[in-house]
């Protein structure tokens, strides 16, 4: 199997802090790889160490079999970084831009026009070429710090939190270059916190926490792992005026709140069959809240994280949901 990333036994460490800790994993070749954590969890940190813009204490980290930090240089012509945060110089147009990057890279003449052409027309840029690139929407800021980090045409390509800020039609506009990358064979590591978009984009999900690996897997194997510590999910909806939803949930010993709702809410039961399901609703109809709809929920990729952390013992930080982005991580966890 040919490895686009890999690290092993990777630590980084700020005094007492274990940003990265014994942290091990790799990604095929070809591969799309969602990188899933709590802000503080290493991501950042993981991915500026594979960027070469960071140092670890100890380990190997290695992009297309080269490794970082012996060979940094031959690193940053097989790899395109995109990080959460980014600048561009003033007074600059789009094209201008691309092109001193594409100046910085040593592409020159023809071969340098051609290329610009390519990244640009690939990103949709060329219908912006002429606007200052200090003035862009959060959408189309994106496109060209994606294009930025495509100029050299690498092998392998690192965004941390790529779709953070950006409104709908924007995101699905990302997630279609995303599927366009994957199917000329490259490979991406993509942190970030629109979990429901990870599962979307994703062959494969890899969830750290403390720095250390916890799970690694495609969308269903972390939802199958969370149902079976934690239980089934139905949806209730009930006739309006009676009893709270969350108030039975609270006297009920096998029976938890997940979200409450108008006329209702979300609980989750700790069996797994459908007699318990059954005895659910009858239970419901006998203390009288006279639900009106009950049905089985198909678990989200943000409820399988929020079950995972609570496997782990740990509070939720922030409260995720489906396509709501978090304020971005920062750079120095």
């Amino acid at each position: 199997m040919n490895t686009g990333i890999r690290i092993q036994n990777l630590n980084r460490h700020f005094g007492r802090l274990k940003a990265v800790d014994d942290l091990s994993f790799e990604i095929p070749v070809g591969q799309v790889c969602g990188f899933i954590g709590a802000n503080g969890a290493g991501k950042t940190t993981t991915m500026r160490i594979l960027s070469t813009l960071d140092t670890p204490t100890s380990g190997i980290a290695e992009i297309g079999g080269v490794n970082v930090i012996q060979e940094p240089a031959k690193v940053r012509h097989r790899l395109g970084w995109m990080p959460d945060h980014f600048n561009v110089y003033p007074h600059m147009s789009v094209l201008e831009f691309m092109d001193f990057n594409a100046r910085a890279l040593g592409f020159e003449g023809k071969e340098r026009q051609m290329r610009l052409q390519e990244v640009m027309e690939f990103t949709d840029l060329m219908t912006i070429a002429g606007q200052p690139a200090s003035k862009l929407s959060k959408g189309q800021t994106q496109r060209l710090c994606l294009g930025r980090a495509l100029i050299h045409d690498p092998d392998v390509l690192i965004l941390d939190e790529p779709a953070a800020g950006l409104d709908p039609r924007a995101r699905v506009e990302f997630k279609h270059l995303v599927r366009l990358l994957a199917s000329e064979g490259k490979t991406l590591l993509i942190s970030s916190h629109i979990l429901s978009e990870l599962g979307e984009m994703c062959n494969n999900l890899i969830f750290i926490h403390e720095g250390r690996l916890v799970h690694q897997g495609d969308a269903n194997t972390l939802k199958r792992r969370s149902k079976k510590v934690i239980g089934m999910q139905y949806l209730v909806e009930c006739v309006p005026g009676k009893q709270p939803i969350d108030q039975w949930c609270s006297v009920q010993p096998d029976v938890e709140m997940v979200e409450q709702l108008e006329n209702g809410g979300r609980i989750r039961i700790k069996g797994d069959q459908a007699q318990d399901a059954a005895a659910l609703l009858a239970r419901l109809v006998q203390d009288g809240l006279a639900p009106m709809e009950f049905h089985h929920e198909q678990q989200n990729l943000e409820d399988a994280f929020i079950d995972m952390m609570r496997e782990l013992d740990t509070p939720i930080p922030i409260p995720i949901q489906s396509g709501t982005p978090t304020p971005p991580l920062p750079t120095s966890k």
